[in-house]
């Protein structure tokens, strides 16, 4: 995640080098913003050293691969005639995560913020979800960073089990846990994205922002359009969830944009005992069903 910074107004976003200027959202005709560079150009790095030193800086904008994939096109972007060409890399990412987890049977993946620090009761829950996932058999599959997701890994790797970070390239670095017995590294958010899908039986949801939705989500709505079955979606934490839950379902459910059933795809518990029974219970039960 970006650092914080202190003294800005809204309309002044933190950035490396006071002659780039980010433009906010009103100031674009797109809502996909592309930089605009003032006047003064930034100083471009003679040697790998200076260019190391650059990339350091606090808030430095470290161009991704999705961000240039996803970007709309102009008359003169460089870019318009490449794109096609790109599928190459996005092909070869998807064979070599296929490749590198391709031993990964009984995955199991654990979603939380990155900002819950050691300690806290969530973090202590999902590392004990870990644990007990690793001891039934199970294999941890995390984003590879801190918080919840190292939480994971921690208890994984406290049991003996494989102990999966499927991380991803950021603007602003995410670093490694150090409880990872497999790591990998994606440029593509819906490679990595598909990597978890289909190599786990179950999601362990904790507390988080954007991006633990984004998974919960698609998890849901690949189940109720039966894109994928026997899938098990535990949300940990009634407290956090309360507030979405009745949302889905005094509006949703009110409103008819989802069935009745749709409310049986998701299992809600404080228990991480809970959650790893109810686990082995649902997996177990497709197992003996596809017999």
């Amino acid at each position: 995640m970006p650092p914080r910074h202190e003294n800005l107004s809204p309309e002044e976003p933190a950035i490396a080098d006071e002659s780039v200027r980010v433009p906010t959202m009103a100031s674009t005709r797109s809502n996909k913003p592309k930089p605009t560079v003032a006047k003064k150009k930034a100083a471009v790095p003679k040697t790998v050293a200076e260019a190391k030193e650059l990339e350091s800086t606090p808030g430095y904008w470290h161009l991704t691969d999705d961000e240039v994939l996803l970007r709309s096109p102009e008359p003169e972007d460089a870019y318009r005639t490449s794109d096609s060409w790109r599928t190459f890399r996005i092909m070869g990412e998807f064979v070599n995560g296929f490749d590198e987890l391709a031993t990964i049977t009984r995955g199991v993946s654990i979603f939380g913020s990155a900002r819950t620090p050691e300690g806290d009761p969530m973090y202590e829950a999902a590392r004990e979800t870990g644990y007990l996932l690793g001891a039934a058999g199970f294999e941890i599959i995390t984003g590879g960073g801190p918080g919840i997701m190292e939480a994971g890994n921690r208890g994984a790797h406290e049991a003996g089990a494989k102990s999966v970070g499927c991380n991803i390239q950021l603007p602003f670095e995410q670093m490694h846990n150090p409880y990872l017995t497999k790591s990998l590294t994606f440029k593509y958010f819906m490679v990595r994205k598909t990597m978890f899908i289909k190599y786990s039986n179950a999601y362990v949801i904790f507390p988080g922002g954007f991006g633990t939705m984004d998974e919960l989500f698609e998890a849901l709505t690949l189940i109720q359009t039966k894109k994928i079955r026997n899938f098990p979606v535990v949300m940990f934490g009634s407290q956090y969830w309360q507030g979405l839950l009745q949302w889905v379902t005094t509006t949703m459910l009110h409103e008819k944009y989802i069935n009745p059933e749709d409310l049986g795809l998701i299992h809600l518990t404080d228990s991480p005992r809970d959650a790893v029974d109810f686990i082995v219970k649902t997996c177990y039960a497709g197992i003996d069903n596809e017999k």
